[in-house]
Order: structure tokens, then C-alpha cells, then sequence
């Protein structure tokens, strides 16, 4: 006997139109990569900070500079006479900090925070790998669960023709129609808001590619469903607490800090220089009119060495401030890092066990597909025979869809724990994406394959007793309704 969801898998995969350019999970990572608004910025804000380590750099370096400039003077002694003339005059310097403790504690501090910079913008390169294969991941589970809706209501469209077909004859009453009704509407719905689900999904990878997507590549359900490597839950919390990106920037944060408060309190020390100047004024000769009796030019040439010495003796109260400020900054960054710890340490946990119960999970889930078929098609058999009424019938199909829906959630959940658990752990890297692509397949097509594929034996237990598989290339559930 042919099972309802064989017939509405059959009748969903003639209906289906020709075959669409598919997408794989590398090429749109790589098209997020390139486009992603939020990588750019991301990117130009790092940039942008890391260049505080130069600025910090140059107060420790030598500072030439020079002026030049040209005067009309007068010059008037009283009783003596006036006398008018032009002075021209160049400078030139150059001075070398010698001892500077707030800016040395400034670079320290300047180094710290370039590397958070650079930690930071690893983090968001982690978070697009994250995002690009959930996005992924998601737009595959809604196009299964709109293949499921679609098979739901084919299934449920029969049932109503098969209600229909046994009251017009008098085998049930009218009640079954109307209760077979109701299913079918609900089914409807059911798909129309699976369709949208799906379109929103494709709009996630819009979003982060700025590119349009018409159909991905599925993955196979041979996928191997494993515990993590490695095994121990102690070695994946040491593994996160010492590489996760986003705990390593909040220890910068608390070296940037620890440097920052030092140079606030050099603030009180004094600064030594040395300095090289050199000035040349040329004075000009007076006028022809001048009446001071001043003859000849008066060009002095100056050159000076020496070392410099500065000694904050009072500012206001300024430094005080500056050094409670920064203590107080590094009371934050060491607090933000010890919960930032914490929170790690509780996401890899949480993930680690997730991922572990999720490989008995999807075994379960898949099984339960097997029992809800073989559960449906008793109470088929029993309502053709007069046993079992209409609304057992569509309770049975949709713990049979309910089944499936939910073998395929946990199954793309796995994968995207999988990587949130690399994530937890700093080790999430564009490899992770290689692998998984690895077991995509070009010829996956949800309108068939939301179906998880059984052996035989399987096959067989869901008919109940029913005649064996004709070949052995009967693998899958699909075939054998």
C-alpha cells in the first residue's frame, strides 16, 4: 500500500519547475567577505586605531623644526632722531626627550591597544564566519521545512479527497469531511508561512553579501553526526579561556589600562631634553633719512646646546585627577575581563553538552520518523477498516511531518553549535567552512531529500510487516510508501 507521505513527496517533486543556479557556502562566504558593510568598518575602525601606536611613537622621537620671517622696524629715540629698517631672521631646532615616563607609558600603553585593535577585528572575522554558515544553514532548514509543508499539504489534500470520495458513498459521515477540511487549511497556512520563513532567510545572506540567492546547495544527510574533538569538556574550557578572541582583547584592555595609569602618575616626574637651536637675524641697514646717526647692519648669528629640565611643581589638581581616573579605568577593564571569563567558560559548557546530546539527538529524532510512519500507517489501515475516525488519521500525519521537521532542526542546529563551540573556543576559522562543504551535494533537492535516508531493515519496519524492499537500492524512506 502506498503511505500518504510517499504520494505528497511523488506529487511536490513533479511539481517542482526547472533546476536554478545553486549557491555554495564557500562562494557566499567569500562574496561576504568582499562586501560585508560591517567588515569594513570593522576593518577601517581598526585601521583607525591602531594608529595610536605611531602618534605614541613620536613623542619619543627627535622634533626638527624651523621658522623664518621679515620685519619693518622704526626705531625712535627721543631727542636723538627716528630711523626706519627691515630685520629678516631664521630659526632652526631640534630636541631629543630624554627621559619622558608619561610618554614611554603612553607607547606601552599605545601597543597594547594596537593588538586589541587587531584582536578585535579577528573576533569579527570569526563572527562572519558564524554568521555567513547560520545564515546558510538557515535558509537549507527553511527550504526542508517548506519541502515538508508542501508534502504536509498534499497529504492532507488527499485525505480531504479520500473524506470526500467516502461520504459521497456513505462510508463516513460528513463530520470526517469537514475535520479533513480543517486539516487542509491548516496545512495551507502552514506552508504559506513556510515560504515566507524562507524568503526572509534568503534575506539574511543578502544583507551580508549584497548579493541576491536563488537556491543553495544542500547538505548530504550522510554528514557525520559526532561527538567534539576532543572528547573532554576541561580541555575545550582551558582550550577557551586561553585562545577565545574576545576573552584576549578584554587582557588588553587590562594591559592598556595598567600602562595608562602609570603614565598618569608620571605625570608628577619631571622631562629632560636635549636640544640643539640655531637662529640667524639679519638687521638691515637704515634709512637715508634716518636721523639717529645708526650706520652698518646688525646680523647676529646664535647657536645653542644644551639639556633641558622640567618640573611639574603644581597643576591644579589635574594629575590627582588623571591617576584616579585610570585607576578606576583599570578596576573596569579588569572586572569587564573577569565577566567576559565567565562568560566563556559557561558558553563552551552549555555548547560542548549541546553538541554531545545532539549526536543521540538526531539518531533519536530519526527513529521517531520511523515510528510516526508506522504509526500513521496502522490508523490508515484502521480507518479504511471502520477501527479509527478521520481525526486520528490527521493527528498521525502531522506527528509524522512534526517527526521530520524536527529530525531536520536538530540536525542543522549540530552543525551550527558545531561551529559555535569553535567559535567559544578561538579555533573557528574559514577551515571549518572547507569541511563542511566537503558534504554538500549539488544534487540535493528538498522537495525529496527532507526525508532522511534508512536501510532496508528500516524500511521494513515502517510497513509493519509489509513485503520487503524490491532492490537494495531502496534506501530511503521516500521510496518505500
Amino acid at each position: 500500500m502506498l503511505r500518504p507521505l510517499y504520494v505528497a513527496v511523488l506529487m511536490v517533486g513533479l511539481s517542482s519547475g526547472q533546476a536554478l543556479a545553486k549557491t555554495d557556502l564557500l562562494t557566499i562566504y567569500r562574496e561576504a567577505v568582499t562586501n560585508s558593510a560591517d567588515l569594513a568598518a570593522a576593518e577601517a575602525d581598526t585601521l583607525a586605531r591602531q594608529e595610536a601606536l605611531p602618534q605614541a611613537r613620536a613623542l619619543l622621537l627627535p622634533n626638527i623644526g624651523a621658522a623664518a620671517g621679515t620685519a619693518r622696524e622704526r626705531l625712535e629715540i627721543e631727542g636723538v632722531g627716528s630711523d626706519r629698517y627691515s630685520t629678516h631672521y631664521y630659526q632652526a631646532s631640534l630636541t631629543q626627550p630624554l627621559f619622558r615616563a608619561e610618554s614611554w607609558f603612553n607607547y606601552q600603553a599605545a601597543k597594547s591597544l594596537s593588538e586589541q585593535a587587531r584582536v578585535e577585528f579577528s573576533a569579527t572575522q570569526q563572527d562572519l564566519i558564524l554568521e555567513v554558515a547560520v545564515a546558510y544553514f538557515n535558509v537549507l532548514r527553511a527550504s526542508d521545512n517548506l519541502a515538508s509543508a508542501r508534502s504536509e499539504e498534499a497529504a492532507f489534500e488527499r485525505q480531504l479527497e479520500q473524506a470526500r470520495e467516502r461520504f459521497e458513498v456513505g462510508l463516513s459521515a460528513r463530520t470526517d469531511v469537514l475535520e479533513a477540511l480543517a486539516g487542509f487549511d491548516t496545512a495551507r497556512a502552514a506552508r504559506l508561512s513556510a515560504q515566507t520563513n524562507l524568503d526572509i532567510s534568503f534575506q539574511v545572506l543578502t544583507r551580508l553579501t549584497g548579493h541576491q540567492y536563488e537556491e543553495l546547495i544542500g547538505i548530504s544527510h550522510d554528514l557525520p553526526i559526532l561527538p567534539p574533538t576532543p572528547g573532554n569538556l576541561q580541555q575545550w574550557v582551558d582550550t577557551a579561556a586561553v585562545q577565545n578572541l574576545e576573552l584576549q582583547a578584554s587582557r588588553l584592555a587590562i594591559d592598556s589600562a595598567a600602562e595608562t595609569l602609570r603614565s598618569s602618575r608620571a605625570g608628577y616626574a619631571p622631562t629632560v631634553d636635549a636640544f640643539v637651536r640655531h637662529s640667524s637675524n639679519f638687521g638691515g641697514r637704515a634709512s637715508a633719512s634716518s636721523t639717529t646717526g645708526r650706520t652698518g647692519s646688525t646680523d647676529t648669528d646664535t647657536t645653542s646646546i644644551g639639556v633641558e629640565l622640567n618640573l611639574p611643581l603644581f597643576t591644579g589638581g589635574g594629575t590627582s585627577s588623571r591617576v584616579r581616573e585610570s585607576n578606576y579605568r583599570l578596576t573596569q577593564a579588569e572586572r569587564l575581563s573577569e565577566a567576559q571569563l565567565r562568560r566563556v567558560v559557561e558558553s563552551t559548557r552549555n555548547l560542548f553538552r549541546t553538541v554531545t546530546s545532539s549526536v543521540e539527538e538526531v539518531e533519536a529524532r530519526r527513529q521517531a520518523i520511523i515510528s510516526a510512519n508506522a504509526a500513521l500507517d496502522a490508523t490508515q489501515t484502521g480507518y479504511e477498516v471502520g477501527t479509527r475516525n478521520v481525526v486520528d488519521v490527521l493527528e498521525a500525519q502531522r506527528n509524522l511531518y512534526r517527526a521530520v521537521r524536527d529530525y531536520n532542526d536538530v540536525r542543522y542546529n549540530y552543525i551550527i553549535d558545531n561551529l559555535d563551540l569553535k567559535q567559544a573556543a578561538g579555533t573557528l576559522s574559514p577551515q571549518d567552512l572547507r569541511e563542511l562543504s566537503r558534504w554538500l551535494n549539488p544534487d540535493y533537492d528538498p522537495n525529496r531529500d527532507f526525508i532522511p535516508p534508512f536501510t532496508d531493515e528500516e524500511v521494513e519496519r515502517m510497513s509493519m510487516g509489509g513485503q520487503p524492499p524490491e532492490s537494495s537500492d531502496q534506501s530511503r524512506m521516500r521510496r518505500s510508501f
